[in-house]
């Protein structure tokens, strides 16, 4: 059986470039739609050298989440910025043009 993080890890792994999802959204997709928060914190155990994209998920709102490490939202923003996401003048990306809905096989 796969593990919880691992679920998470695989999935994210599936957003396309340029494209962003959400927390929760993640959850649902694995089979734990309450369970937003722990995708949360299996991303912030990442090991060194991964390969996850990280970076392309965000809150409910379509905002970054505040970190631990003072900057990382920034890096965060300029890494989907790079990839062609655009943020609102409010800090939000618009989540009817850049969120991605994966298909029934993700």
């Amino acid at each position: 059986m796969t593990s919880y993080y691992q679920q998470v890890y695989d999935l994210v792994r599936s957003i396309p470039e340029g494209k962003v999802v959400t927390y929760g959204q993640i959850a649902k997709l694995i089979d734990r739609p309450r369970y937003a928060r722990q995708v949360g914190y299996a991303l912030a155990a990442l090991p060194a050298g991964h390969d996850v994209p990280w970076h392309r998920v965000v809150n409910a709102r379509g905002e970054i989440s505040r970190r631990a490490v003072s900057d990382y939202e920034d890096y965060q923003q300029i890494l989907l910025e790079d990839e062609g996401v655009e943020f609102e003048l409010n800090g939000r990306i618009d989540l009817k043009s850049y969120q991605w809905v994966p298909d029934a096989n993700h």
